[in-house]
C-alpha cells in the first residue's frame, strides 16, 4: 500500500483531535452593586446552577444577599438572577454550591454576625432533589460549628517558626487568640468546593481571616454531622482547595494572604484531611486571591489562580500531568494589560463536565468604569483541555 492510501486509512480509523474552543458569557448584564464570590456546579439533571453574593458592600453591608441563576439542560442562556438565601438585616456572603454522590444539592454560606469576618457563622442546606428551576426545596438545614483540633498547638508552631521574621507580632497575637474560645469557634468561612472521598467522606474546605489559618470540617455520615480537622498552619495560607493523588494523599493548596513573595502555598494530608503538614510556599505565584484546584477524568490536574504577586487582571489556566509537581500547560482566560485600572477577574469555580469540556464561573470587575455605576458581573467559560494545551497567542 502506498503511503498517501496509508495515512488516509489511518486518518480514518484514528479518532480526530479535538479542536480547541472557548466560549465565554456573562450570567447577567453588569450591575452597580457588588457581585463577587461565585460557585459553580453541575446539576444531577444535567443544567448547571450558579450562586454569589450581591449587595452594597460585604461584610459590613446588611443588604448582602445571596443570588443564583440556572442554565436548565439544552438551554443557551441562563435565567435572571434570583434569592438563593438572605438572613434579613444581615450580610450573607462566601456561598458554595455541591452536589453529592446521592445527587443532593448542597449550599453552604456565612451569615456575618456583627459586620467582621472573625463573626462568621456557616450555614447549610440541603435539597434531597432539585428539578433544575428556581429555588430548591430544601429538605434540611443547620449550623456548621467546625472547632479545630488542637488549634493552640498548631498557633504555637506557627508563633516558632515565625520568631525574628516580619510576621512575628501577627503569629504571636494568633497564639494568644488561639486560648480564646469564641475567638476559635467563630468566623470559620467557605469558598472552594466540597470533595468526596473514596470512602464517602466529605470534606468541606474553610479558613478563618481572625487566624489567617484554614481546616476542613469533615462528615462521615452525608453531611448530617460535622467536626473540624487540625488546622492547616501556615503564614496566613487561606481558602483551601483539594486535589487527591493516586495513593490517597490529599494536596491543599491556599492563597497567599501573607508577606512577599506571594506565591500559592501547599499542604498535605496522609489521614484524608484529619491532620496536614505546615504549609510551604511553591513556585506559582498568586496576588493574595482565591484560586481553584481539580482533579480531570484524565488524571491531571487543572487550577485557576490569579498567577500574579499584585493585581486581578491575570486569570489563568494551568494543567499538571504529574500530580502538581510541575504545570506543564498554561493559558489565560482573562489578561488585561492596560496601565491605568485595569480589570479585575477573580475568585474562580471551577469543574468538569460529562463530556469532558471545562466549566468556570469568577468575578469581573471593570475597573475603568467608575464606582456607583454599573460595573460588575459573574462570567461563566466553557472551554475544552485542547484550548489550554493550545497555549496563549504568540
Amino acid at each position: 500500500m502506498r503511503l498517501p492510501a496509508l495515512l488516509l486509512l489511518l486518518s480514518l480509523l484514528l479518532p480526530a483531535a479535538e479542536k480547541p474552543f472557548l466560549h465565554k458569557e456573562d450570567i447577567f448584564p453588569l450591575d452597580a452593586k457588588h457581585n463577587h464570590a461565585s460557585s459553580l456546579v453541575l446539576l444531577p439533571d444535567g443544567g448547571l446552577m450558579a450562586c454569589w453574593y450581591r449587595g452594597s458592600g460585604e461584610r459590613t453591608a446588611d443588604d448582602v444577599q445571596v443570588m443564583a441563576a440556572v442554565r436548565p439542560r439544552g438551554s443557551k442562556t441562563w435565567s435572571p438572577p434570583f434569592v438563593l438565601a438572605d438572613e434579613p438585616g444581615y450580610p450573607d456572603t462566601n456561598p458554595v454550591l455541591f452536589v453529592d454522590r446521592g445527587a443532593r444539592l448542597w449550599l453552604f454560606w456565612q451569615t456575618i454576625l456583627a459586620n467582621t469576618w472573625e463573626s462568621a457563622i456557616t450555614n447549610f442546606r440541603m435539597a434531597e432533589r432539585y428539578h433544575g428551576r428556581g429555588v430548591p426545596r430544601w429538605d434540611r438545614a443547620g449550623l456548621i460549628l467546625p472547632k479545630p483540633v488542637r488549634i493552640e498547638e498548631a498557633a504555637a508552631a506557627l508563633a516558632l517558626r515565625a520568631r525574628g521574621t516580619p510576621w512575628e507580632p501577627m503569629a504571636e497575637k494568633i497564639a494568644a487568640m488561639a486560648k480564646d474560645r469564641l475567638a476559635t469557634r467563630l468566623g470559620w468561612m467557605t469558598r472552594a468546593h466540597p470533595v468526596q472521598l473514596p470512602s464517602g467522606r466529605i470534606l468541606l474546605p474553610m479558613y478563618s481571616d481572625g487566624f489567617d489559618f484554614a481546616l476542613v470540617a469533615i462528615s462521615d455520615d452525608g453531611g448530617l454531622t460535622w467536626r473540624g480537622s487540625q488546622p492547616i498552619a501556615s503564614v496566613a495560607g487561606i481558602q483551601p482547595t483539594f486535589a487527591l493523588k493516586k495513593d490517597g494523599t490529599l494536596v491543599a493548596y491556599l492563597r497567599d494572604n501573607g508577606p512577599p513573595p506571594k506565591r500559592v502555598q501547599v499542604s498535605f494530608s496522609r489521614d484524608q484531611g484529619e491532620t496536614w503538614t505546615m504549609a510551604e510556599d511553591t513556585s506559582i505565584p498568586n496576588s493574595g486571591t482565591g484560586l481553584e484546584v481539580i482533579n480531570l477524568r484524565d488524571g491531571r490536574w487543572l487550577m485557576v489562580n490569579n498567577d500574579t504577586e499584585k493585581g486581578r487582571h491575570s486569570l489563568a489556566i494551568t494543567i499538571s500531568d504529574d500530580e502538581g509537581a510541575t504545570w506543564k500547560w498554561q493559558r489565560h482566560i482573562e489578561l488585561d494589560t492596560r496601565a491605568d485600572r485595569p480589570g479585575s477577574f477573580h475568585y474562580p469555580s471551577v469543574l468538569q463536565g460529562p463530556d469532558g469540556a471545562i466549566h468556570l464561573t469568577y468575578s469581573v470587575f471593570l475597573n475603568h468604569i467608575p464606582e456607583g455605576q454599573p460595573r460588575k458581573t459573574i462570567r461563566y467559560a466553557r472551554f475544552n483541555l485542547t484550548w489550554v494545551e493550545e497555549g496563549d497567542p504568540k
